[in-house]
């Protein structure tokens, strides 16, 4: 009998948590555990479409919060124009994140190392204060939505247990898609292409093709995440792509793990839980995230992810 993957077993394990918390809360009556769910299912979708660049594509960008920037205005703008819907909502966050990730991307690639994450951060404050521009839409203090998505004409996604399940459902099947493009001739030639782009090169194949397209589909990833986002807090504005949620991105997925996408998600979750309760015990909570942060990069180069491999 062939045995499932190690890895396969800790994603069915994780979703499936995920898939009963709702019962769980229902149990404990408390349904703020399904709004605090629901925000790190978005930051995971985030900090997933991150890891596809920087764990496979060796790209690391400070500027990915300015596609959950485009994700959500997507809500707000539509919304404000009469266009509700959920699926005209993520299609038009996936488009103006192509744009943008196409344009912004053909021109960082052209850089290397510190010139590469300096230039995408300097995009994502353009558009940042692009978005404050907008007095139409409340300029820094953003804009609060009448109403959530609809799916399919029905306020559905209003009851906040349906917005979370779709939330997880865009998880899983980002996670799978994710996993389905690293597998494949196309993610192997990216993870050559960030150990020896010479030698790729060489053998007939154009890094910087591969590395735009998967720019790109990073970007859509993280875009659909500003989408739920913004249903989830039921407000948007342009905090939402200021760098210093770059920066959280970041940090998520270094402690997951680099280069592992189940890493990547079990790192946002796991951060955002520690968020919150670490902000419990006191205000200087930022201090203690960090030590933990510290401690765990010192005793494993591979993240919270790394740490489970090591146990025997």
């Amino acid at each position: 009998m062939r045995l499932i993957p190690t890895r396969a077993w800790a994603a069915t394990i994780l979703f499936s948590a995920f898939a009963i918390l709702p019962l769980i809360a229902v149990g404990l009556n408390d349904s703020y555990l399904i709004v605090i769910a629901t925000r790190i299912l978005a930051y995971a979708i985030a900090a997933l479409a991150l890891d596809l660049i920087l764990g496979y594509g060796g790209m690391v960008s400070f500027g990915h919060a300015a596609y959950l920037g485009i994700g959500a205005y997507s809500v707000a703008i539509l919304s404000r124009a009469g266009f509700t819907d959920l699926g005209l909502h993520m299609l038009a966050a996936i488009a103006g994140a192509a744009i943008f990730a196409l344009v912004t991307g053909a021109i960082s690639l052209r850089t290397r190392g510190i010139y590469f994450i300096m230039i995408t951060l300097a995009f994502a404050q353009m558009a940042y204060f692009f978005f404050i521009s907008l007095s139409a839409y409340g300029g820094d203090d953003g804009v609060a939505l009448d109403a959530r998505s609809t799916l399919f004409g029905h306020n559905v996604l209003e009851d906040d247990t349906a917005l979370y399940y779709t939330a997880l459902t865009l998880l899983v099947g980002l996670y799978l898609l994710a996993v389905a493009i690293t597998r494949s001739r196309f993610g192997r030639v990216l993870t050559g292409a960030r150990e020896n782009p010479v030698r790729m090169q060489a053998i007939g194949f154009s890094p910087f093709r591969y590395q735009l397209t998967a720019f790109v589909i990073s970007g859509c990833m993280a875009a659909i995440a500003g989408v739920m986002l913004a249903n989830q807090t039921s407000y948007v504005s342009p905090a939402f792509m200021n760098w210093h949620r770059s920066g959280e991105l970041v940090v998520m997925v270094v402690f997951g793990g680099i280069g592992n996408l189940l890493g990547a998600v079990a790192g946002a979750t796991i951060a955002l839980l520690l968020e919150e309760w670490l902000a419990l015990l006191t205000d200087h909570w930022p201090l203690l995230f960090g030590l933990i942060l510290v401690l765990v990069v010192l005793y494993s180069r591979d993240g919270l992810s790394g740490l489970f491999r090591r146990r025997p």
